[in-house]
C-alpha cells in the first residue's frame, strides 16, 4: 500500500512500534508482533509535526489508541480499519467473552469518521454489533509474484497446503486430522508450531516461515490450498493461492464465503473440511482460480482506500 500510494504521488509516513524511538515489547500471545508504549501527548506532538492532510489508524493496539486520543485532543478527524477478529481470538486464547471485546472495539472505532472493513459479510456482522460509519476496503494480490508454475515431484500427490500463522485460533488441526491421500504441507510459524510438529511431524511437512521465491513456489506446487480458520476477517492467503492456480477448500464462513461463493471451479466450501478438500480437488481449474484472483488487485485496493479517507479538518 505504501509503495503504491507513493508511486501515485502521495507522501506517506508510517508511525509504528519500531519507529520514533518508542519503547516496544513483544505481544504476550504473539512474540513476533511488537507493541509500543506511547502516550497521547507524544502522539499529538508527532501528528502536529507531520502536518498531515489525512490520518489513518491501522490497528486497535496501544499505539493506535494513543493516536486516536491524540487526534481527539487536537480536534482532527481520522479513519480506522478493522483487520482482526479480536473477539474470536481472545475467546479462543484467553476465554474472554466476545461481548466485552466487541464493546471495547466499538468504543474505539466510534471515534473515527469511517472504519474500513475488507468484506461485505464482515460489514454486516459489525453493523449487527452496533458499529457505525463502516466502508468497504478490499485487498489485493501481486500476480507478478503469485502465478501458476510447473508442479514438482518433491512430494506424493495431491499436495495439501496451509500457509499462515500456526496458532490455536487458526484451527489448523482441522486440516492436520483429515484422513486424505497425499502430502500435507504447512508453511508458517507461531506459538503452536512445536506442539503440532511433535504430534504430526511424522505425517506432515512443516516448512516453517517462508518468503520471497520460496513462498511463491510453495503455493504453486500445491494441488489444493486449505483455509481452516473460522475467525479471519479476509484471508489474504486465499487469493495468493488462487493467483497461483490452486483451488481452495474452506469452511463457509466470513472470508472464504465472500471470495469463493459462486465459483465452484475455484474452490469448495463445506462444514466438513474433508468434503471441501475432495470437491476442490475434483472441480478446481487453475484458469478459473487465476481469473477469480484477478478481481483482487492492489490498484483497486489503493483506489478504495483513498476514496475512504477524510480530511483531518472540514
Amino acid at each position: 500500500m505504501c509503495k503504491r500510494l507513493t508511486d501515485a504521488g502521495w507522501q506517506v509516513r508510517v508511525v509504528h512500534p519500531a519507529s520514533d524511538g518508542f519503547w516496544n515489547f513483544p505481544c504476550p500471545v504473539y512474540p513476533q508482533i511488537r507493541l509500543a508504549f506511547a502516550t497521547a501527548g507524544r502522539l499529538a506532538r508527532i501528528i502536529s509535526s507531520a502536518g498531515a492532510d489525512y490520518i489513518h489508524i491501522a490497528t486497535e493496539g496501544p499505539l493506535g489508541r494513543a493516536a486516536a486520543a491524540a487526534c481527539r485532543r487536537l480536534g482532527l478527524r481520522f479513519t480506522t480499519s478493522y483487520h482482526t477478529q479480536f473477539p474470536a481470538y481472545l475467546r479462543h486464547l484467553l476465554f474472554v467473552p466476545e461481548g466485552l471485546t466487541y464493546a471495547n472495539l466499538r468504543r474505539f472505532h466510534s471515534g473515527a469518521a469511517a472504519t474500513m472493513v475488507a468484506l461485505p459479510s464482515m460489514k454486516r456482522r459489525l453493523e449487527e454489533r452496533g458499529f457505525q460509519n463502516l466502508v468497504y476496503w478490499g485487498r489485493g494480490v501481486d500476480t507478478s509474484r503469485f502465478h501458476p508454475r510447473p508442479k514438482s515431484n518433491r512430494y506424493e500427490r495431491p499436495v495439501i497446503l496451509y500457509v499462515g500463522r500456526v496458532s490455536k485460533e487458526k484451527n489448523l488441526e482441522a486440516m492436520l486430522r483429515l484422513n486424505v491421500a497425499g502430502t500435507k504441507v504447512v508453511v508458517g510459524h507461531g506459538p503452536q508450531l512445536d506442539l503440532l510438529r511433535k504430534h504430526y511431524g511424522s505425517t506432515v511437512q512443516f516448512l516453517g516461515a517462508l518468503d520471497g521465491a520460496a513462498l511463491e513456489a510453495a503455493y504453486a506446487d500445491a494441488d489444493v490450498f486449505v483455509f481452516p480458520s473460522k475467525t479471519d476477517t479476509f484471508g489474504l492467503t486465499i487469493i495468493e493461492a488462487l493467483a497461483s492456480g490452486v483451488p481452495v477448500a474452506a469452511y463457509p464462513v466470513t472470508g472464504p464465503m465472500d471470495i469463493l461463493e459462486g465459483h465452484p471451479d475455484a474452490g469448495a466450501l463445506d462444514e466438513d473440511l474433508g468434503v471441501a478438500v475432495r470437491l476442490a480437488l475434483e472441480r478446481g481449474r487453475p484458469e478459473a482460480c487465476v481469473a477469480l484472483a484477478a478481481q483482487f488487485t492492489w490498484e483497486r485496493s489503493v483506489e478504495q482506500f483513498v476514496a475512504n479517507l477524510v480530511p483531518v479538518r472540514g
